[in-house]
Formats: C-alpha cells, structure tokens, sequence
C-alpha cells in the first residue's frame, strides 16, 4: 500500500475525521492561551503611577484624602435630576452645523 492509499483508507474512518482535527485544535490552542497569559502577567507587574510622574506629564491627581466615597455623594446630591435635557451629539457622518436629530 502506498502512502495515498493509507491516507484514503484513513480518512474514511471517524475517528481520523474528526479526532486529528480536534488534537491539531487543542494543541494550538494550548500555544494560543500560552500567548495570552504571557501577556497578562507581564502586565500585571507594572506598578502604579505615582503623582510625581503624572506631573511630569501634566496630568494633575489628587490626594486620595480628598476623594471618598461620601465626598462624591455629596457632590451627586447637589443634581437636580428632574429638570434635565437630552442632548444628542454629534456623529461623524453628520455636517457640523446639525444640533438636533433628523426628522422622517
């Protein structure tokens, strides 16, 4: 028998139909996972920025001091919630002069 005869007689069988396929996918998948994960543990080494160097970028931070959870809330109280307007902005595909929605 030559090869091209064992490759047909093979492949007429389930388990040649449909177990090579599967293997060949587990094993990439394998190698693709390996990327992924080398990747989110090389980025979960980084540290933090500190304010120094978001001054450096002109990026002003405050002190953790300043913000808390109560101090937002007392912020978000101060919103007058029942007299609001819907403002629809613009898409990329409109002219800019158009402020308010197309009508049918």
């Amino acid at each position: 028998m030559s090869f091209s005869d064992k490759l047909k007689h093979y492949s007429k069988r389930k388990s040649f139909k449909y177990g090579v396929p599967f293997l060949i996918m587990m094993v990439a998948g394998s190698f693709g996972l390996q990327q992924f994960s080398n990747l989110r543990y090389q980025y979960s080494k980084k540290q933090p920025v500190t304010p120094d160097e978001m001054k450096k970028y002109g990026v002003s931070m405050k002190k953790r001091q300043e913000v808390t959870l109560e101090t937002e809330y007392d912020k978000v109280k101060t919103v007058n919630i029942d007299e609001w307007e819907n403002k629809r902005g613009p898409r990329p595909w409109e002219e800019e002069g158009l402020s308010s929605p197309a009508k049918h």
